[in-house]
């Protein structure tokens, strides 16, 4: 079985989606609704922006998310049995899987963009990454720890992100090293994304999506906050509503997946960074991506 996943915040480059909105006209056209939609030419600084320009998190996000989205629209035999979007990622997922409009779905991931960004300037905040520790040992080490930090992103064994207050992350890092962490390190993020601090940006978002019209998708969704495959349109829009303040639990989306016969999976977006996280959690999978 064919499983598709879409990348989250972090994947985009310079140049992303210009071979597409040069080869298909389709795409040129949605390339453009965006621009309409969005109030600026996100494409101009797609095709031709500088990396500073393209790390601001009114334009990653939607950038992303079009990408992933309008390269879903290209591909032949686009035909997933399951899909699953890592963070941000499951916004591609839900539109290219049916459950919500192109142009609904840029909305929201403009408005959570917008939300976000505001949650994180509002107190200094981060996230880093731990390499080598078990997963129990990092979440006890948090719970001890005075201060917002907690686990956010469950990326495949051996690989945690943690997120909070950029003090609690700091003495978390230290206390997972002497632990016996290989790595704990504080990673170049705007905030304390999958935190209690993003409960500004959840309470925002979530009077949009209450507001936005949802489907039933082609297929099921594997989503974020529960690992598991869902089509009910009302329990993916709850479930949507808690991503901003849940952990990423993608390894077990990925043995789900797996556990439910999913053999391919096909990355559709920029960069293979889910490709990597697949072949660690499934050695076995046929695992391939297009950008």
């Amino acid at each position: 079985m064919k499983a598709f996943v879409f990348p989250g915040q972090g994947a985009q480059f310079s140049g992303m989606g210009k071979d597409l909105y040069n080869n298909y006209p389709h795409a040129k056209e949605m390339f453009e609704k965006a621009n309409e939609i969005l109030g600026f030419r996100i494409t101009d600084i797609m095709f031709e922006g500088t990396d500073e320009q393209l790390k601001q998190t009114n334009v990653t996000q939607p950038a992303i998310f079009l990408h992933s989205v309008i390269l879903s629209r290209c591909i032949d035999n686009f035909d997933p049995q399951m899909v699953a979007g890592h963070s941000l990622g499951e916004f591609s997922a839900l539109v290219a899987a049916g459950a919500m409009s192109f142009e609904d779905g840029l909305r929201l991931v403009s408005a959570r963009a917008q939300a976000m960004q505001k949650a994180c300037e509002a107190k200094p905040s981060t996230m880093a990454a731990v390499l080598g520790i078990e997963d129990s040992i990092v979440e006890d080490i948090c719970n001890q720890i005075k201060g917002v930090v907690v686990p956010a992103n469950y990326n495949c064994t051996g690989q945690l992100v943690i997120s909070g207050e950029t003090g609690a992350i700091q003495e978390a890092c230290e206390q997972l090293k002497a632990a016996g962490a290989k790595r704990a390190l504080p990673l170049a993020v705007g905030g304390a994304f999958h935190s209690p601090l993003m409960e500004p940006a959840r309470e925002e978002l979530e009077k949009a999506i209450n507001e936005t019209p949802f489907n039933t998708p082609i297929c099921p969704i594997y989503q974020n906050v529960d690992a598991q495959k869902h089509t009910d349109s009302k329990t993916i829009k709850e479930n949507l509503i808690k991503q901003l303040t849940a952990p990423v639990r993608w390894r077990q989306i990925v043995e789900n997946m797996w556990n439910d016969g999913a053999r391919e999976f096909i990355e559709l977006g920029p960069g293979s960074v889910l490709q990597g996280l697949v072949k660690k959690i499934a050695p076995e999978s046929i695992t391939s991506g297009k950008s």
